[in-house]
């Protein structure tokens, strides 16, 4: 049986590094259905779950394959699930699912444009909103995007801690550019890789409320099998986990799945800013566009411009309080992102509309270039 952690530095693509950074964290999973541009990481984990003692299930259709890794995290074991703009649409229904019953698992999301097929082998990042709000209801989710292969790895990893921390699907919001994109990805050894696993209960199981939370305000999870009564359901449910129509009970729980993220805000946000010190405007992007920010920013330089860049690797929840913040010093903001402005709404929103913002987007198919940035940064301040 070989290493669930192949040691070393890899030429590998992106998609790719998804699946060796899902191995890393113990994800011994995967249930999906083919789809350009994810398949690769459906293909390298068909190959390597076997390998470490894993399962790999390709599924009937993307709803099934969510619905299968529902069902295996359930069952104890780290799952994980990739697709497409189109199948992501399929999945939403039993993401949702996961949400309410509190099932962690990881979807990776490598985006295409659309709508519908749209453009299967060219990327883009117009699934964001739709990652917040696609499933019915009220919920919190929290989404990262990464912006190489090298990220992607680390950045699976730090998905599965987040979705095995607070009990729920986590988002990988990556992109066909970065899924198919080759480069160094160096892998750590295995000592060297930060895991978490859920909180299992402890004591008398007779009296067990598989939905009652913790000291820390997240429930404890038993595997089935463990002798534990746990019920699960889509509907308003108490702590015990039967199903209670009334108000009350929906006030209740939702109160929970939506606190047991925003008290934690601090903790699951994660961003990170470039030459922002003496910035007067500032770039805010995420994924792929990134790359394009950075060399926007150094080249705004090297014109008088006082540019910087704010990163999001964390999308959702995303970081309202920093742009409020950030907003109070600055001139204006440009968000960089490879859609029509779903961010940007975002960035518009916390920014009070104190200071002008404004968009470089593309409906998608090719990556934004600096150039493009550089002329809005000229014409608008």
């Amino acid at each position: 049986m070989k290493p669930a952690v192949l040691t070393g530095a890899h030429y590998i693509t992106g998609d790719e590094a998804c699946a060796e950074g899902a191995l890393a964290a113990g994800c011994k999973f995967f249930g999906g259905y083919p789809i350009t541009p994810a398949t690769e990481v459906a293909e390298r984990m068909s190959e390597r779950l076997p390998e470490v003692g894993g399962t790999f299930i390709q599924m009937e259709d993307e709803i099934a394959a969510m619905a299968s890794i529902l069902g295996a995290s359930c069952a104890g074991v780290k799952s994980m699930t990739a697709t497409s703009g189109p199948g992501f649409s399929l999945m939403m229904e039993n993401i949702g699912l996961g949400i309410v019953t509190e099932t962690p698992c990881v979807v990776v999301n490598v985006q295409r444009a659309g709508p519908s097929t749209g453009l299967p082998t060219m990327g883009a990042q117009a699934d964001m909103m739709q990652a917040k709000w696609g499933s019915h209801g009220d919920y919190e989710i929290i989404a990262l995007a990464p912006s190489s292969p090298q990220e992607i790895f680390y950045q699976t990893i730090t998905a599965f801690n987040l979705s095995e921390t607070y009990r729920l699907p986590v988002l990988i919001m990556t992109d066909e550019i970065v899924g198919h994109m080759s480069e160094k990805v160096v892998i750590p050894d295995a000592k060297d890789i930060n895991i978490l696993s859920r909180i299992t209960p402890k004591g008398r199981k007779d009296n067990f409320k598989p939905f009652k939370p913790g000291p820390n305000g997240i429930a404890p999870m038993p595997a089935a099998g463990d002798g534990y009564k746990v019920h699960f359901t889509g509907l308003t449910h108490d702590e015990k986990g039967y199903p209670v129509m009334t108000v009350e009970a929906q006030a209740i729980m939702m109160d929970h799945l939506m606190n047991k993220i925003r008290n934690n805000l601090d903790k699951i946000i994660l961003t990170e800013e470039y030459r922002m010190d003496d910035a007067e405007i500032v770039i805010v992007s995420y994924g792929v566009s990134t790359r394009t920010s950075l060399a926007a920013v150094d080249e705004a330089r090297k014109l008088g411009i006082k540019a910087g860049l704010f990163r999001l690797i964390t999308v959702w929840p995303f970081p309202e309080e920093q742009i409020r913040q950030i907003a109070k010093r600055v001139k204006g903001f440009i968000t960089v992102e490879l859609n029509l402005g779903q961010i940007h709404y975002e960035v518009q929103r916390c920014a009070g509309y104190r200071v002008p913002s404004y968009l470089v987007g593309h409906p998608g198919g090719t990556i934004i270039s600096p150039d493009e940035v550089i002329k809005v940064l000229k014409e608008a301040f």
